[in-house]
């Protein structure tokens, strides 16, 4: 019905005794009759369309990882069913000034966590060269911190992190290379930052080497794991940092 109209009314609108301006008063009647249609019509296209622009550009918020959502390999045991309230436990360590290092020197912070150790030859070398590239990108952002963990304390003295530091182009203010307690660094490792495959308790036989980045945000949670030798994965963790921020860093 709604054809043979709309063809009707055209037919009466187009005849060849009309003038022009009988054609245009008779155009704009018809149509005045679908005002209102049209209003509706416009809006709801409006409406649907910065619906799916949203969806498509407003940056959504980064997961935040508990024990029983990371493969039980990176898991302690203790800890491998936990699904909530987990985040990094407190700690005092060493860095390469000799200074004191705690969970209050990262408060209201984002920071990127690793494990390393100065006479690595593998892949330390890599990560090293990847925390600076981060480092180089965060430079002038106070939000954001760099945090290494030496898995051999014993050799990695305050003497020798300060010596690895200058070679390796670290800044104080920005990055932290720590050692200490060997027991409390591996626990941090495996039951606060999830980040090692191995299983062991710290003793003078434990060695722990894994490539993974942590970055932990201000509310010392888990938000994302990255391979510290792979390119894309530090692009993607600088990515990372900034939706972070966007979204009050935590």
């Amino acid at each position: 019905m709604l054809k043979i109209k709309l063809f009707l009314s055209f037919s009466r609108i187009f005849t060849p005794q009309l003038s022009f301006n009988t054609y245009l008063m008779s155009f704009l009647s018809f149509f005045r009759g679908y005002k209102n249609f049209g209003i509706f019509f416009t809006i709801l296209c409006i409406i649907i369309i910065t619906i799916i622009y949203n969806i498509l550009n407003v940056k959504q918020p980064l997961p935040i990882y508990q024990p029983g959502m990371v493969s039980e390999e990176l898991v302690d045991s203790t800890i491998q069913y936990k699904l909530k309230y987990h985040k990094i436990a407190d700690f005092s360590l060493t860095n390469q000034n000799g200074e004191t290092v705690t969970q209050n020197n990262y408060k209201d912070k984002i920071y990127v966590a690793d494990f390393f150790f100065t006479t690595c030859q593998t892949i330390c070398p890599i990560m090293t060269d990847h925390m600076e590239q981060i480092q180089n990108e965060i430079i002038n952002d106070d939000e954001v911190m760099l945090l290494s963990h030496s898995v051999t304390p014993k050799i990695d003295s305050v003497a020798q992190l300060k010596k690895y530091a200058r070679e390796k182009g670290v800044i104080d203010r920005k990055w932290n290379l720590v050692t200490g307690d060997k027991k409390q660094i591996y626990e941090l490792a495996r039951k606060s930052y999830l980040a090692v495959k191995t299983d062991g308790n710290g003793d003078q036989y434990d060695m722990i080497h894994t490539e993974n980045f942590m970055l932990i945000d201000k509310k010392r949670q888990i938000r994302g794991f990255y391979d510290g030798t792979n390119p894309e994965d530090i692009n993607q963790l600088l990515k990372d940092i900034e939706t972070l921020k966007y979204f009050g860093g935590s």
